[in-house]
């Protein structure tokens, strides 16, 4: 990477691999830019995690990448969005980096639900830290507070879906024990609110049927970053000639590699082994 591109990175931050849902997209829609993604995975999941230790993890992990050279960081992560976020913007980066941004994915899902003005009853499943928050019931009442929000915690999934076991008969039928409540309440639209569960977004689909909008999470977040790129010229971000992709993970590259591959599918030529928590 040349000089110039070593500050010119966008960053992905999750707690695993559930963010490579996002990176994915990223990659298919701008693919011209130079990326860090890394992945927590020593530590997750981050949904059972009190909120002070959300917001410490998601601290270390802004320091290792804006050190790295990353000018704006995309948390990938609904849980750390919900818990962290707005305080990392107000203290965090006012104090150290106040140049950079950090952007979250609530606003641009609960933007696209409630875009549509057939919608009347929303539910949402996430970590059981995502759904106490009550970061989407705020940001959807903001934006259309007549609508009805129907929420449920599915803190079984990330760690099935870390596991590998996206497409095994347990972890159906453990979805299907999660949607049923959402279901009979004859909701319009489902939020996956959080990064891991677009790796079940097939037998998510097939449980709800056809007329429950269902949100790629990818594809609206690499769409509204698309956007705010193109409304802040001044962060610096700009294609490169040679975009490069690192991954980063705190535990077991190997893994990460084998299931990242999966997931995002394509090759991952390497993945670098990582301490954040001691910067």
């Amino acid at each position: 990477m040349s000089g110039k591109d070593k500050r010119n990175i966008i960053g992905v931050f999750d707690s695993g691999l559930g963010g490579l849902t996002v990176f994915k997209y990223l990659l298919k829609t701008l693919p011209q830019y130079n990326y860090l993604y890394l992945g927590d995975t020593a530590r997750l999941p981050y949904g059972e995690k009190s909120p002070e230790t959300i917001y410490e993890y998601a601290r270390e992990a802004m320091d290792f990448l804006f050190q790295a050279g990353c000018r704006l960081v995309i948390i990938a992560c609904n849980t750390a969005s919900a818990q962290a976020l707005r305080r990392l913007q107000q203290e965090y980066l006012a104090a150290k980096y106040p140049d950079r941004r950090i952007l979250g994915v609530i606003r641009p899902l609960a933007e696209s639900v409630a875009s549509q003005k057939k919608i009347k009853r929303v539910g949402i499943i996430g970590t059981k830290a995502t759904i106490a928050s009550g970061a989407y019931p705020s940001e959807i009442a903001k934006l259309r507070p007549e609508l009805e929000i129907i929420q449920a915690a599915a803190p079984l999934l990330v760690p099935l879906i870390e596991e590998g076991w996206a497409g095994k008969p347990e972890t159906k039928m453990i979805l299907k024990k999660y949607l049923r409540p959402l279901k009979t309440k004859d909701i319009d639209a489902l939020i996956l609110a959080c990064t891991h569960y677009p790796f079940l977004y097939k037998e998510i689909k097939g449980v709800l049927g056809r007329r429950v909008l269902l949100p790629q999470p990818g594809e609206i977040i690499s769409q509204s970053l698309d956007q705010y790129l193109k409304r802040h010229p001044e962060l610096g971000l700009e294609p490169s000639l040679a975009p490069s992709r690192r991954y980063c993970t705190t535990d077991n590259p190997a893994a990460f590699k084998a299931l990242g591959e999966k997931f995002l599918g394509q090759e991952i030529k390497s993945v670098e082994l990582v301490e954040i928590s001691r910067l």
